[in-house]
């Protein structure tokens, strides 16, 4: 996590915007010309102030102090009563377009868009079925405090969570104008493919979270309905239609309340595809093409609904239904990370565990701030680098590191920290560089014990 950005008073700027000791005043741009910056405000669950009121108090405090716009955490201001005694914290998200991107944007150069929520704490609420089998769905009230800081967690490279935040905002910003479908054609269904372990399923939540919390302004309420696509078959024949017809009654139910953003999850929709085919090869009961014929005809009823967006995801590229495929708005391949984004998924790891104590050193490893890979990678090519600083020492470890562990998914990469300090002969003295050393070996293992 980004470490707490500091404010300071307004530096004075010349005419061509550096910062000068001449100029009073900061170079002022149009407001086309600002860079929109979301500024997320988490309300404590004990708090019972108006969200308006919150906002302007934080749209208030932005506006009076100077701030670098670069992504994290800033202080809760304690000068302000009202905001201490309310907020639990405010972050700056999305400030810039890819991991490559180290700028800092200045106070002026922003136009900060304030979003304040409260997480729910009630947890998923699950559908049980009348013959005793698995639910057919499971539903959370969102924001859901469970899939608080998961977006932040997933870590890819190539622009990823920015495509799907911005899809997301054309598709409800179209149906919103009453955009004619007939001439601009759109389906808000997002189909997320890869092998397994990327974290797609987690993204789609994640995705549902952020999307709650951005579009709180005009839909109050959100909810996601999570579907295996497997329970959406019966044993029993004919019922498969019913599991269908009930879900979807759910979701209609859901929909009906204008000021409602749902979001249907439908997980694994590959089951769809192969049930499909094997009905018409004979080997599964006309009731299986049925149910699946069925399930597309009411995805397509709730084009009509402005408020659903449906998230899909699939482990077997190739054998996604093609006429499901036809209606994915986004059809996005999720594949293993990169060495980059294995570095950026190990660094949050290490960095969590100096925070909790897990790993000490001589120097106080809590003070110890990793640099990310897009910065300091230069340096360690360098000619004339060297290993001056403990955060450097480990910055080159970490690399070593993430390279040994190419192929592994985000899923595997998350667990390896666990994994190596099981294997540590003294697990409560344990110095970083030390820890890394049996990463690597660990990863090695891990490596090795996959099939082929």
């Amino acid at each position: 996590m980004s470490a707490p950005m500091e404010t300071e008073e307004n530096p004075p700027t010349d005419q061509n915007g550096a910062v000068s000791q001449h100029s009073p005043h900061p170079p002022s741009l149009s407001p086309e010309d600002k860079v929109l910056v979301p500024v997320e405000v988490c309300l404590k669950p004990s708090s019972t102030a108006s969200i308006n009121d919150v906002r302007s108090a934080v749209e208030g405090m932005l506006e009076k102090r100077s701030l670098s716009y670069n992504g994290g955490p800033i202080p809760v201001p304690l000068d302000i009563p009202f905001l201490a005694d309310n907020v639990q914290r405010i972050c700056i998200c999305d400030t810039g377009e890819g991991m490559q991107n180290d700028e800092v944007l200045l106070f002026w150069q922003v136009k900060p868009v304030v979003h304040v929520f409260q997480l729910s704490e009630e947890g998923p609420c699950e559908d049980i079925s009348s013959d005793g089998q698995s639910s057919s769905f499971n539903e959370w009230i969102l924001p859901a405090k469970e899939f608080d800081g998961m977006w932040e967690s997933l870590i890819y490279e190539s622009g990823l969570k920015q495509r799907l935040l911005r899809y997301a905002a054309s598709a409800l910003l179209f149906t919103e104008k009453a955009v004619d479908p007939f001439l601009v054609s759109w389906n808000r269904i997002i189909l997320l493919h890869g092998p397994p372990g990327t974290g797609k399923t987690s993204l789609c939540k994640a995705l549902a979270q952020k999307l709650s919390i951005r579009f709180s302004a005009r839909y109050p309420q959100s909810q996601l309905v999570e579907v295996n696509a497997h329970s959406l078959f019966s044993k029993w024949f004919s019922e498969s239609g019913k599991l269908v017809a009930k879900l979807f009654q759910k979701i209609q139910e859901m929909v009906e309340e204008e000021s409602n953003l749902v979001f249907v999850l439908i997980d694994e929709v590959e089951s769809l595809a192969a049930a499909r085919k094997a009905a018409l090869s004979g080997s599964e009961p006309s009731d299986s093409i049925r149910v699946v014929n069925a399930l597309l005809t009411q995805m397509d009823k709730l084009k009509s609904s402005p408020n659903v967006i449906i998230l899909t995801t699939s482990n077997i590229t190739a054998a996604i239904d093609i006429a499901f495929v036809d209606r994915a708005d986004i059809k996005a391949y999720v594949g293993p990370p990169t060495l980059q984004a294995r570095y950026e998924i190990l660094r949050s790891c290490l960095q969590e565990l100096m925070r909790t104590g897990i790993l000490t050193s001589s120097e106080d490893c809590k003070n110890i701030v990793l640099p990310n890979y897009a910065s300091a990678k230069p340096r360690l090519n360098a000619p004339d680098f060297h290993e001056g600083t403990t955060s450097m020492q480990l910055f080159k470890q970490l690399v070593e590191t993430a390279e040994a562990c190419e192929g592994m998914s985000g899923r595997s990469l998350r667990k390896l920290p666990f994994l190596a300090h099981a294997a540590l002969a003294n697990p409560f003295e344990c110095n970083p560089i030390k820890f890394l050393c049996t990463m690597i070996e660990t990863a090695k293992r891990e490596r090795s014990e996959l099939p082929d």
